[in-house]
Order: C-alpha cells, then sequence, then structure tokens
C-alpha cells in the first residue's frame, strides 16, 4: 500500500484527490492549515491528517519525517487564488514553496508530483503543447514557472521522480463561487431570467473536477511518464457552448446576456491542451 502525502487537502482539487487515491486504496497523509475544515469532509476519519500552515515554514523541521516518511508527494497547497496578478505569488510563495519541497528532497523524498497552470503559457494562442516555451504573463504563472525550474534544477543534486501537472480549466462542486458556472448556478437556483457573462467567444479546455482528479492521481502513482504533464481534455470547447451543454445537461433554460462582461486581459482568446502525454499516462494505467 503506497503512502501518498496530499498537500492542500481541503481545496476545491485536493478533496477530490484525497477521495481518488482512497479508492485506490492508499494509505494517504492530508495536510491542510485548518483542521476545523478538514474535518468536514467525509474523507477525514479515513486519512492520517497533519495541520501545516506555510507561512510558518521551519527549515530546521524535517518535513519528510514530519509527515511519516511519504512514499508519494502530491503538492497541491497555493495560498491566495484566485488572485492571479498579485505580487506575493512570486515573492512569498515561491520561495516558500520551493523550500519546502527541498526539505522534502533533502530529507529522502523520491517521488514528487505538483501542480502547475496553463497560464505558464501566456498569452500563446492555439493548442499547447509541453515542449513549448513558456511565457507567464501575471505574478502567479510567473511563480510557478520559476518553481517548475528551480525543482527541475534540484535534480541536479538529487535523484527524485518529478512530474509538473500543468492544470487546464475545470469545474464541479466544490469550485469558488465567483467561477462562471458557480455563478450560473446561484443564478438559476434564484429564478433568475437573464445570466450576465462575457461574449463567451473564448476558445477554452475544459474538464470535470473528478476528472482532473483522476488524472492527477494516475501520474503521481507512476514514474514512465515525467516531465511537464498537460492535464486537459484536448478538445477545444468556446466558453458558450460550455454553458449552453452545462444548461442542457442539468435541463435548465436562462436567457444568456452575451458580452456584458470584457473578456480577461490575463488570457489568451483561443487555447487548449495537447493531451498526448495525458493519454500515455492513461494508456498505462489501465
Amino acid at each position: 500500500m503506497k503512502k501518498v502525502l496530499v498537500t492542500g487537502a481541503t481545496g476545491f482539487i485536493g478533496n477530490y484527490v484525497v477521495n481518488e487515491l482512497l479508492k485506490n486504496e492508499c494509505m494517504v497523509i492530508a495536510s491542510s492549515s485548518n483542521i476545523n475544515k478538514a474535518k468536514e469532509f467525509t474523507w477525514f476519519s479515513q486519512v492520517i491528517y497533519k495541520a501545516f500552515d506555510f507561512t510558518l515554514f521551519d527549515d530546521t523541521i524535517n518535513y519528510f519525517d514530519f509527515f511519516g516518511k511519504p512514499d508519494v508527494i502530491i503538492h497541491l497547497a497555493w495560498e491566495g487564488l484566485p488572485f492571479y496578478k498579485e505580487a506575493y505569488h512570486y515573492e512569498v510563495n515561491l520561495p516558500r514553496h520551493f523550500q519546502f519541497i527541498s526539505n522534502l528532497v533533502r530529507n529522502g523524498a523520491t517521488d514528487i508530483s505538483i501542480t502547475g497552470t496553463c497560464f505558464e503559457y501566456g498569452m500563446q494562442e492555439g493548442k499547447l503543447s509541453e515542449d513549448m516555451p513558456t511565457h507567464p504573463d501575471n505574478f502567479y504563472a510567473k511563480a510557478k514557472d520559476e518553481l517548475r525550474k528551480q525543482v527541475e534544477a534540484l535534480q541536479n543534486s538529487f535523484s527524485f521522480s518529478f512530474k509538473w501537472l500543468r492544470l487546464f480549466y475545470m469545474y464541479g462542486k466544490g469550485q469558488n463561487p465567483k467561477s462562471l458556472l458557480s455563478q450560473l448556478d446561484k443564478a438559476l437556483d434564484a429564478g433568475e431570467k437573464v445570466f450576465n457573462m462575457s461574449g463567451g467567444e473564448q476558445v477554452r479546455d475544459y474538464l470535470p473536477v473528478t476528472k482532473v482528479a483522476g488524472y492527477i492521481v494516475k501520474v503521481a502513482l507512476q514514474k514512465e511518464v515525467t516531465g511537464v504533464i498537460n492535464c486537459c481534455s484536448g478538445v477545444p470547447i468556446t466558453v458558450k457552448e460550455l454553458v449552453q451543454n452545462y444548461l442542457k445537461e442539468k435541463n435548465k433554460d436562462i436567457k444568456l446576456n452575451l458580452g456584458f462582461y470584457p473578456y480577461p486581459d490575463y488570457e489568451p482568446m483561443a487555447f487548449w491542451g495537447d493531451d498526448t502525454k495525458i493519454s500515455q499516462v492513461e494508456n498505462k494505467t489501465r
């Protein structure tokens, strides 16, 4: 039975990752900063819970021992989202999270998976593959991109398996209440007749969070496909189509007030992921 540490376990993705690991009969060490929040999750009694607040990081502590010497580490934790443009991602989060990963590696960790972001690609459009150069355009993306580079450089001094999962877009129960589909659900529940949104012509890559969690676990529990791996569907879809399909699945109807909000300036109009590597992982783990 593999012992797997999940940081950020009480986050939107973390909750689903913990449940997926339990389905795979893993011993899960779940970590977050708030034990009271963790106790609200159905998995709490099935895991070893270790509270950890990244603001209290102390490099004199052996965190590999602290977390029970896990076989596999899935690092999801990251503070301050969804405020992508804030400098603290680079100035505070980046050094703190690198020190944490470095501490684990120096003390014996040999298998680490970390979530990155499609924003690392910057304003590039079209199908985005892992071998493309990165051009991050906001502080969050710059911090994640630099963290990946720093962890890769660690491999020059320490031997460990490293997988970097570049997350694209996802949706599902528990996501940020300010996200598009959460706002849509709120409008439907309130019986509103009109839903305000952008023009909806942006082309994106979406997956349900359950599928994302499944991919993260499959990637983490294997060592054949490593490095940067796009966690994506590989299927481009407009935001308007996503909303229309969501309404059809729920058998709901609401008038879409397209163009009410401007398009965001921190992402390109049309991009989606190349799913070649994630498909290789899925094929190997069937």
